[in-house]
């Protein structure tokens, strides 16, 4: 671990490279920020000498390079809308939020898996895996919830 000195001194030379690269492959002054931590911690990790400061330097700006990339290709920067898209999507039909008032009644182990499979689009095994269940377990569960949903909306028993 590096010493408090250090990363002080690596941080007032290197901040304003790190934010502008993040700036630019991000476009979001909020993750630019969570990356500039992520770069520091672990530049007071690295515990490797570095052979020169053009070394510390390329070293500073690949581990910024690839943490924008992990960033950007994480499930949830995917699957998750930014506030400026949301303001300009309609507002729900009073239908929809009848069916989304239901859901939000439902027990939290049915209300979690109905939400991660169809409102975030995620398949059963991707919510076996997110919420550390088996996947028959997430079938059983996604089934008694729709059950619910039936009894509450008044839909047909045969679907």
């Amino acid at each position: 671990m590096r010493s408090e000195q250090e990363v002080n001194r690596a941080v007032e030379q290197y901040a304003d490279t790190v934010r502008r690269i993040c700036l630019v492959h991000l476009k979001n002054y909020a993750d630019t920020e969570d990356i500039f931590q992520t770069v520091f911690v672990k530049y007071l990790l690295h515990t490797a000498p570095f052979a020169s400061p053009e070394h510390e330097r390329a070293w500073i700006i690949r581990v910024t390079i690839n943490a924008c990339k992990d960033l950007l290709r994480s499930v949830f920067r995917r699957r998750t809308l930014s506030l400026e898209e949301v303001a300009e999507q309609p507002a729900p039909a009073d239908e929809h939020r009848a069916v989304l008032q239901a859901v939000q009644a439902l027990p939290a182990a049915y209300r979690d898996v109905v939400y991660l499979h169809y409102y975030e689009g995620y398949t059963v095994p991707e919510i076996a895996g997110i919420l550390g269940k088996n996947v028959n377990t997430v079938y059983t569960r996604l089934t008694r919830a729709r059950g619910l949903l039936r009894q509450t909306l008044g839909g047909d028993d045969d679907a």
